[in-house]
């Protein structure tokens, strides 16, 4: 008989921020298929006898191409295994949910899409900057900066996302310059407050907060590091007053890649 699938979306870092029904999902599966940007104390959740796989990506690098990572999440629940694909975040918000699920479907197996807690608003809440605020900010949206303004076969409306109230970039670190450049030239303010959140929920969560303007040549001098969200809008000058969470006083942090592929050898 086949098994099942289950798309769960592991959060933001911290290993608490999983609902309940993943976690459960996630102790009793016999084949767990997790990302780079999920908490090891999750991982250690799995049943001592489920097999582990490692299947992350970072910025520079990959450990299975998404096409691989896709043909063994089929093969494991062909085979009749109940399968945690572990993704960071919510599996739905460029977590390649629709990719996994369709090849499922096609291949007449079973799935569940377990929604988790995006990065997108669990990073802003972490650094104190609320999406949206009557008198600011009645909507926002979500865009990955993975796809460059500018690129010859880009879909994204950066035009249209200048004039939303508060927008928020995933996965665009490595293109802040670009992306504050394009949102000016469209219009924004360039003294629209922003700023870059690194690590967020984690003992290394930093933040850099500046004008759109200035965000970038402060961006360069801090040095943060990936996994980072780009939140622009009125709400981020919200963030010094409201400003709650202490790292320090949180023990999970987010493993080095290189570290876990070490462990799966």
């Amino acid at each position: 008989m086949s098994g099942k699938a289950y798309l769960i979306g592991a959060g933001p870092g911290r290993p608490d921020l999983i609902t309940v029904r993943g976690l459960n999902l996630l102790r009793q599966a016999d084949v767990v298929l997790y990302d780079w940007l999920v908490a090891p104390q999750l991982v250690a959740q799995a049943r001592p006898n489920a097999i582990q796989v490692f299947v992350g990506k970072a910025h520079d690098r990959h450990k299975l191409e998404q096409d691989t990572i896709t043909d063994l999440l089929v093969e494991y629940v062909r085979a009749g295994h109940h399968v945690a694909r572990l993704k960071g975040g919510d599996p739905s918000v460029f977590g390649h949910v629709a990719e996994e699920a369709q090849a499922l479907a096609a291949a007449g197996l079973e799935f569940e899409i377990v929604p988790g807690v995006s990065s997108a608003l669990a990073a802003p809440a972490y650094a104190g900057i609320p999406v949206t605020s009557r008198g600011y900010s009645t909507a926002f949206a979500v865009v990955t900066g993975h796809e460059a303004p500018g690129k010859a076969d880009s879909n994204t409306e950066w035009n249209a996302l200048a004039h939303i109230p508060t927008l928020i970039v995933l996965m665009g670190l490595h293109r802040v310059d670009l992306v504050c450049t394009t949102l000016i030239a469209a219009g924004r303010a360039a003294s629209t407050p922003a700023a870059v959140i690194s690590r967020a929920t984690t003992r290394e969560q930093r933040v850099v907060r500046a004008t759109l303007a200035d965000l970038p040549a402060a961006l360069h001098a801090a040095n943060l590091p990936t996994p980072a969200i780009l939140i622009i809008g009125e709400v981020v000058g919200l963030g010094a007053a409201l400003e709650w969470f202490v790292p320090s006083l949180v023990e999970e942090g987010f493993e080095a890649f290189e570290q876990i592929e070490q462990r799966e050898l």
